[in-house]
């Protein structure tokens, strides 16, 4: 149990609280002015020894800065274009404003003071993507005990609004694809199979399935620091992907006297191509020659699903086609293109009502 003890100074009585961490060290607490106080101190720390949330106020004086670095060393686990979002988020956002605050000095209100300012300037993406990094520090300084709460649960940040899918006619993906010149297959590959650019990208000749026309999607070559890492897809999950006869030719006609190693959809040296992100791109230049600009390659992966939509498939199959982790994923992103479904149970419902009023 703790003890209180009281001691003289030039200033007057003070009281100092023995006790044990739960670790079974003894410390103290100095400089309590009143009895009462340094009791209530004592009967606060035997509590939360008691509830599993005592701190340790010394272990409490590691800053924020400190303890950032080694939590970006263990996200060993993320993607690489994942990682490199999240180091320039702490880099930029994070570090400069709590590196040198200690973790027991961080507050809510600060908190929410920071991710209000950060909003005013930045898009909600990057005030999200800032305040869960900052988060998931603090959750360290809490398993560690360092701190008893996180200071940045609850805190309040802009609602992200997502940009609205665009969805291309049959006719409007083979007038881009035709304005893209050599680049033909890879939009209409893009536009009718629903592959990210990464998935597209990291494609090799022995993906190909010439007999079943399916594109076994293994790798993602992604862009990270002007160089590629090459790993599995988003979401971890190999999948075969069909493709519309009519592709047969050209996709026959990239294999054609190629290695099975050979990147299908390669740069002129060879290599992984690049992702067309400046309207200097053959993409955009594309886009915008057919009144189309503003389109973005991922564009032509919501396309893919619409025209999978409106050709009969059903949710589950436009999830494997795309390579959600679930079929309420793709519902959640694609709910306008079942609104089809809404009006057959209308439908339906009305005629059972119709059927029931009918004489017996």
């Amino acid at each position: 149990m703790a003890t209180v003890e009281a001691y003289e100074t030039k200033s007057g009585r003070r009281y100092q609280v023995r006790y044990r961490t739960p670790e079974r060290r003894q410390t103290k607490r100095r400089g309590f002015t009143t009895k009462r106080t340094a009791e209530e101190f004592a009967a606060t720390v035997e509590v939360r020894k008691l509830q599993g949330e005592y701190v340790d106020a010394a272990r409490a004086r590691v800053t924020v800065g400190e303890m950032g670095p080694a939590w970006l060393a263990r996200q060993t686990h993320l993607k690489p274009s994942t990682l490199r979002t999240v180091e320039i988020a702490w880099r930029l956002q994070v570090e400069p404003r709590w590196g040198p605050v200690r973790v027991g000095d961080v507050e809510f209100t600060a908190v929410q003071q920071w991710v209000s300012e950060l909003g005013a300037r930045r898009s909600a993406t990057v005030v999200k993507r800032a305040l869960g990094v900052l988060s998931a520090v603090l959750n360290d300084a809490l398993r560690d005990r360092r701190i008893s709460s996180n200071p940045c649960v609850g805190v309040k940040t802009a609602r992200k609004v997502p940009k609205r899918p665009e969805y291309l006619s049959h006719g409007q993906v083979a007038a881009l694809a035709a304005a893209a010149g050599k680049h033909e297959a890879v939009v209409l590959v893009l536009g009718y199979c629903g592959l990210r650019w990464g998935e597209m990208a990291g494609l090799r000749v022995r993906d190909v399935d010439l007999h079943r026309r399916r594109l076994r999607v293994e790798q993602n070559a992604v862009e990270v620091s002007g160089g590629f890492e090459v790993g599995t897809p988003k979401t971890h999950e190999r999948r075969s992907v069909p493709y519309p006869a009519f592709l047969h030719d050209w996709i026959s006609e990239l294999c054609e006297g190629r290695s099975r190693e050979s990147i299908l959809f390669a740069a002129e040296d060879g290599s992984h191509m690049r992702r067309s992100r400046t309207r200097r791109g053959w993409f955009w230049r594309a886009a915008r020659s057919v009144g189309l600009e503003g389109l973005a390659p991922h564009d032509l992966r919501h396309t893919a699903a619409s025209l999978a939509v409106a050709s009969g498939a059903n949710v589950k199959a436009v999830q494997r086609m795309l390579g959600h982790k679930s079929a309420a994923m793709t519902l959640d992103t694609y709910a306008d293109l079942f609104d089809d479904d809404l009006d057959a149970v209308a439908t339906a419902m009305h005629e059972a009502a119709l059927r029931s009023r009918q004489p017996r």
